[in-house]
């Protein structure tokens, strides 16, 4: 079978599509034959070397969709031909892998495989963010940054779903539209104006609830002045590059703020957890008030140019690799 293998950090010439050995699932694991794998900026920590990874070489890749092929001793929830979907370890930019069945959830019935791949890791973070880490309520004002991004784009709609007042930052005029018919009450062009700034204008000085930093660096520490007091700063991605260590009095100064932060893989550890959290974001696009943006599909062998694209901060929404 083919998949991508990265022999040493770097750019994204160091993805190579090759072949490789189909693997067999040992006990718990479920062998899956990808229909859709999606593309993520936790890909490029990894592949830069950002990101710890096990041993080199290695296969990208944290979220996929298909069927299942075999199931390994022990499997009695997935059976072959069961569709499924999954945020994971690495190993998802190839043609079949095997995952951990404590891993994998069945797909839920109107969700195609391109949707789910999509969807796992973006649409779990959204839900953690959301719902877990600040659980938002209906009269609540959130600020977004990379409200056009993958992450971005489905909680917005969310948040927007719930009842809160949502705020995006966005690159461009073509992404504020799409913030815009997405979610966003008001959007913000952080390149051309101060956006801490704008968002004591929007609010009337009240600021916000909550700020949902993926960017990182370029946007901390403006984003605790966005901050009403005791609101919470949840930093999730470093786009940017990360958030360099503060003076944690800053918190106090600005209001007896809260920060965090949470990880997908603390949230998911439980099957449990897992399950609920997959139940909501399934239930949340089925019912139609979070639809899936997949702006982008490549095949599995141009994943450099998907990365390419996701690094120049030009994309919307999200890619999928089709292998």
């Amino acid at each position: 079978m083919k998949a991508i293998r990265i022999h040493e950090h770097g750019g994204p010439e160091v993805l190579r599509y090759e072949d490789v050995p189909t693997p067999t699932p040992k006990a718990g694991e479920v062998l899956v034959r990808h229909r859709a794998i999606g593309v993520n900026f936790i890909d490029v920590y990894f592949r830069t070397g950002a990101y710890t990874v096990p041993s080199l070489p290695f296969t990208p890749g944290n979220e996929g969709s298909g069927e299942v092929v075999a199931v390994g001793e022990g499997v009695s929830e997935f059976r072959p031909g069961d569709r499924v979907a999954y945020a994971a370890t690495l190993g998802s930019y190839a043609q079949e892998r095997v995952v951990d069945a404590k891993a994998l959830l069945k797909l839920a019935d109107g969700i195609d495989y391109e949707t789910a791949a999509a969807m796992m890791l973006k649409g779990l973070t959204a839900q953690y963010l959301l719902r877990r880490t600040f659980r938002v309520k209906p009269g609540h004002t959130i600020l977004f940054h990379a409200a056009a991004g993958g992450v971005g784009l489905i909680a917005c709609q969310w948040a927007k779903h719930l009842g809160c007042t949502v705020i995006g930052t966005v690159g461009s005029r073509e992404k504020a539209a799409l913030a815009l018919e997405n979610g966003c009450d008001h959007v913000i062009l952080y390149r051309e104006e101060d956006f801490a700034q704008r968002v004591r204008e929007i609010t009337g000085g009240a600021r916000c609830d909550v700020v949902y930093d993926g960017v990182g660096k370029a946007t901390f520490p403006a984003s605790l002045d966005c901050l009403k007091p005791f609101g919470m700063f949840v930093s999730f991605g470093s786009a940017s590059g990360a958030v360099e260590a503060f003076n944690i009095g800053i918190l106090a100064q600005k209001g007896s703020l809260y920060a965090t932060r949470p990880t997908l893989t603390t949230h998911t550890a439980h099957r449990e957890t897992l399950t609920e959290m997959a139940a909501d974001l399934f239930s949340a696009v089925q019912d139609g008030h979070v639809k899936i943006p997949v702006h982008e599909r490549r095949p599995l062998s141009e994943a450099g140019g998907a990365h390419r694209a996701l690094e120049s901060r030009a994309t919307t929404g999200a890619t999928v690799l089709l292998p």
